[in-house]
């Protein structure tokens, strides 16, 4: 398995192509992971219930006949406090301002409110085709989604509605037809096979990282971080991989390993699962959890998580 990219089953075009990047954006927790990996198929970016797992951009590849449609899974956009919070809300506004789509996602059960309505202004000024996407609608009456959704549209109109739910998979398909449609014809931009333009040792690391958030819930803080250190192919064609668990605190590190080791041993099993089902190769995963006060202030982090180190405190 080359660990440079993730792939799926090839297709070929009948015809012109299309293609074009779309960027989703929205508020924390608004559902943009899920559905990135509903319209791709496979685990492209790592979904949790912890606010603002999404930090580096993950671009999901979708094939739908002669359209490539290139998703740019942004973090979510929230009021910034701290230097990598500010990276993450500049990186998703730039990929927006790049971007040939863009759709707002809103969590229907949260509804409009001051996050919402600050990302709408800054979103009006960029002149690209635009949907609204309501998602987890199977948690709201229908009344109450189109009054949302013309609440929305009143304070800025979007070109196209869709209301989805992404676990379900009610009105994916429909979000995925518009995409392939809206995307302006020219040619591919990646192999027909590639499902995300992420090095596997990057998904890797945030295929732990989700596993992690997962296992701990609230007694993780949320500024810890994975990397892989080393990706090593066997000759019996195996992977081994070691990765790095970087906390800020030692508090923090006997949490990660918890009683007797037993929680790094539960996150080293779900995540090796996970990375042996994508790669399609037995893994050897090795963990390794360090203490780095402030690693939140190292520009190394910043790069390793493909974001500007915003200068200032």
């Amino acid at each position: 398995m080359d660990p440079a990219s993730v792939f799926a089953p090839s297709q070929t075009p009948d015809g012109p192509t299309r293609c074009g990047f779309v960027a989703l954006l929205g508020a924390p927790n608004a559902g943009k992971s899920t559905l990135t990996n509903a319209l791709v198929g496979t685990k492209v970016s790592i979904v949790s219930h912890k606010v603002q797992t999404t930090r580096a951009i993950m671009r999901g590849i979708v094939m739908d006949g002669p359209a490539q449609v290139i998703l740019v899974d942004t973090p979510g956009i929230f009021a910034p406090k701290r230097r990598l919070e500010r990276a993450m809300v500049t990186s998703a506004w730039t990929h927006a301002a790049d971007a040939d789509v863009l759709a707002l996602l809103v969590d229907a059960k949260r509804g409009l409110d001051a996050d919402i309505e600050a990302l709408l202004k800054p979103l009006a000024d960029i002149r690209r085709p635009r949907a609204l996407i309501l998602t987890k609608i199977d948690l709201i009456r229908r009344d109450k989604l189109l009054a949302l959704a013309a609440k929305i549209n009143e304070l800025m109109p979007f070109d196209k509605v869709f209301m989805i739910s992404a676990l379900t998979g009610s009105g994916v398909d429909d979000v995925r037809n518009w995409f392939s449609q809206t995307v302006q014809p020219g040619p591919w931009l990646y192999p027909e096979d590639q499902v995300s333009d992420a090095p596997m040792r990057t998904l890797a690391a945030e295929i732990t990282r989700e596993k992690m958030f997962l296992r701990l819930h609230d007694e993780l803080p949320y500024r810890s971080t994975v990397e892989t250190d080393s990706w090593k192919e066997l000759r019996d064609g195996s992977v081994r991989i070691e990765q790095t668990i970087f906390v800020e605190r030692d508090s923090q590190r006997k949490i990660v390993l918890g009683k007797g080791g037993q929680a790094i041993k539960m996150i080293s099993s779900e995540a090796r699962a996970e990375i042996s089902e994508i790669i399609e190769a037995k893994v050897h995963l090795f963990l390794f959890v360090k203490v780095r006060e402030n690693w939140a202030d190292d520009p190394e982090r910043y790069r390793e998580m493909g974001l500007e180190f915003p200068r200032g405190g």
